[in-house]
């Protein structure tokens, strides 16, 4: 009997491993800069007493309450980015993730992923990975960036993702995202 439960707890924990993101492995390199924002700090900043009359604060709020992670990676070697995008592309792959929608235009290529949730208005993720960024805007300290990778997981609202934009900061391109 004790053969067959360590046997179980062997084959059985590595799955348990898995509940960290196949992006982690970013997190520890030392040419790429990350933001990791965990289901704690996003209740805390969800708990904030908002004016009733501030709808764009409303939206935000209650995006935020359900987040389970905001991941994000910035790098500006171009070795890191080509792994980045080839990491992306199994993952989309193999979590059966959809491409919602891909901009390219002449300083960048951003491409927006969405794993379905419990309705046509929600999704369990939604990653959006910009790279081939070339002489733009996107300049912190001198440094030129090459990719940024952005991961949201949780009950997200495509409904709601406007408000989560402009108060994040994050880029226009992710408004258009609930218009599937």
């Amino acid at each position: 009997m004790k053969k067959v439960v360590v046997v179980f707890l062997m084959t059985v924990s590595p799955l348990l491993g898995f509940s960290q993101s196949i992006f982690d492995k970013y997190e520890d390199m030392d040419n790429v800069g990350s933001v990791i924002i965990n289901k704690g700090l996003i209740n805390l900043v969800s708990a904030i007493d908002i004016d009733d009359g501030d709808t764009e604060a409303r939206d935000f709020v209650d995006v935020a309450r359900g987040l389970d992670g905001i991941k994000v990676f910035i790098t500006e070697d171009k070795g890191v980015s080509t792994d980045m995008r080839n990491t992306i592309g199994k993952y989309v792959k193999s979590s059966s993730m959809e491409e919602l929608m891909r901009v390219k235009d002449k300083d960048a290529n951003v491409k927006f992923y969405i794993k379905n949730g419990k309705d046509d208005d929600h999704v369990h993720e939604l990653l959006m990975f910009v790279y081939g960024i070339k002489d733009s805007h996107v300049d912190i300290d001198g440094r030129k960036f090459e990719s940024v990778l952005v991961s949201l997981t949780g009950d997200i609202d495509l409904s709601k993702v406007g408000a989560l934009t402009r108060k994040m900061n994050l880029p226009d391109q992710l408004n258009k995202v609930g218009e599937k």
